[in-house]
C-alpha cells in the first residue's frame, strides 16, 4: 500500500525540556517541511517538567493536561488555519525505563486535548507500543532516517537534542541505530545551575569556549557499562541528570562553570566519536554525518565533533533539505501519517522490536480522519 499524500503537524519536545518544536509538512512518497517554529515553555512549567518524575500525581495529572494546552497552541500557531490531516505528539518524556521489569515509560501532554482544541486527529503515546513489542521504545528517529535516507549512500545521522542518538542508513535499510550518551542534557544543566537559573543554555558555546576540558576526568567518564553496551540500546534523561552532574562535577560556581562546560562538551563529542568506533563505522563505508537537534546549533560542540571523527565529514542536516531543528517534530508528522493509514511506523533493527508494528495511539477530532 503506497501512502497516501497528507498534511500533516508534528510536535516535539524533547529531553532537554526547553519547549514545544511544532513543524507543518506535507509527506507521501517523500516529505516536505513547509513550516517549523520553536515555542519556549514558561519558566515555571519548565521547572516542572524537570521535576516531573519527583511529582506526586494529582500535580503530575495537571501537569499532563497544562502541557496539552501548550502543544495544542504550537499546533494552531504552524496550522495557520489551513487544513490538517493528522497531528503526531511525541509529548514530553517524564521517565523512560526501558530496562525496567516490565518495561515501562511515560509521555505527557495529553492528546484529547490537542484534538478538542485544533479538531484534527491527534497520534500520541509512540514508545509504549514499541516495548509492548518486545522493544525498548526508542529511539523512534530510526525509523524516519530509514525512510529518508536508506536508499541512498551510507550515512551516520546524528541527532543532538537532549540526549544523542545516531542512525546507520543506506544502500537500501538502516543497519544499526541506538542512544549514544548524553547531547544538551548535562551542559543545560550546568549551564542553568551554575548561573542560578539565569540562563537556561550555553548559547553558542560561548561559555565552554572560554574553558579547559578536563581530558582524564572525560576518559574515566566514558568507561561508564552505557558506553560500552552494544546496541540495542537507549536512555532517560535521569541518566545524565542533575545528580550525574552534582556526583561528578561537585558545586558549580560562576569560576569553575567555563571549565565544567568545556568538559562536559567534550564528554558529549567524545561519546559520539567513541560510539561511532565502536558501533557504527568499521566496514560500513559511511560516506559523512549529518547532524540535526540543538546541539547542531552549537558551533564549539560541532568543532570538537568534527575535530573527533575526522577525517569523516560532519555537516548539519540543513544542508540534505530537512532543517536541523525540524527534523525530530518531521518525524512525528511522518509517523502520525503512517498510523492512520495502518502503515507500519517503527524501527525493530533500532529497538529491538520483535517487528514491523503501528506505533500510537489514536484520538479523534471533531473533524474525523
Amino acid at each position: 500500500m503506497k501512502p497516501r499524500i497528507l498534511r500533516s503537524v508534528g510536535l516535539m519536545s524533547g529531553t532537554s525540556a526547553d519547549g514545544v518544536t511544532a513543524v507543518l509538512v506535507e509527506t507521501g512518497a517523500g516529505i516536505k517541511v513547509l513550516s517549523c517554529r520553536t515555542f519556549p515553555y514558561p519558566p515555571k512549567v519548565r521547572r516542572a517538567v524537570l521535576d516531573a518524575a519527583r511529582l506526586r500525581a494529582p500535580e503530575l495529572s495537571r501537569l499532563n493536561m497544562e502541557l496539552g494546552g501548550l502543544f495544542a497552541d504550537a499546533a494552531l500557531a504552524v496550522m495557520a488555519r489551513g487544513k490538517v490531516d493528522v497531528i503526531g505528539s511525541h509529548g514530553q518524556t517524564v521517565w523512560h525505563g526501558p530496562e525496567a521489569s516490565p518495561a515501562n515509560t511515560l509521555q505527557i501532554g495529553e492528546p484529547a486535548v490537542i484534538a478538542e482544541r485544533t479538531g484534527a486527529t491527534v497520534v500520541a503515546d509512540f514508545r509504549p507500543g514499541d516495548m509492548a513489542g518486545g522493544g525498548q521504545g526508542a529511539p523512534l528517529v530510526p525509523a524516519f532516517d530509514a525512510f529518508l535516507y536508506g536508499q541512498g549512500p551510507m550515512k551516520a545521522l546524528q541527532n543532538i537534542g537532549g540526549i544523542g542518538n545516531v542512525s546507520v542508513a543506506g544502500k537500501g535499510r538502516l543497519w544499526t541505530a541506538f542512544d549514544t550518551g548524553p547531547g544538551n542534557c548535562l551542559m543545560d544543566l550546568a549551564a542553568s545551575s551554575g548561573t542560578g537559573g539565569r540562563l537556561a543554555m550555553d548559547v553558542g558555546g560561548r561559555l565552554a569556549a572560554q574553558g579547559r576540558a578536563d581530558e582524564r576526568k572525560v576518559a574515566i567518564l566514558l568507561k561508564a557499562p552505557f558506553f560500552l553496551k552494544p546496541p540495542p540500546k537507549s536512555l532517560d534523561r535521569g541518566s545524565f541528570g542533575a545528580p550525574y552532574l552534582a556526583r561528578h562535577f561537585g558545586r558549580l560556581t560562576r569560576k569553575n562553570l567555563p571549565d565544567v562546560l568545556a568538559t562536559l562538551t567534550l564528554l558529549t563529542a567524545r561519546s559520539i566519536a567513541d560510539s561511532y568506533q565502536r558501533f557504527v563505522l568499521p566496514g560500513r563505508g559511511i560516506r559523512e554525518a549529518l547532524v540535526a537537534g540543538g546541539g547542531s546549533r552549537n558551533p564549539v560542540l560541532m568543532a570538537l565533533l568534527r575535530r573527533e571523527l575526522s577525517p569523516l565529514p560532519v555537516k548539519v542536516s540543513d544542508l540534505s533539505g530537512i532543517p536541523a531543528m525540524a527534523k525530530e517534530a518531521a518525524c512525528f508528522a511522518w509517523m502520525a501519517a503512517r498510523a492512520v493509514q495502518g502503515l507500519p511506523n517503527n524501527c525493530p533493527a533500532a529497538t529491538g522490536a520483535a517487528g514491523p508494528r503501528i506505533l500510537g495511539k489514536i484520538v479523534s477530532g471533531r473533524k474525523a480522519f
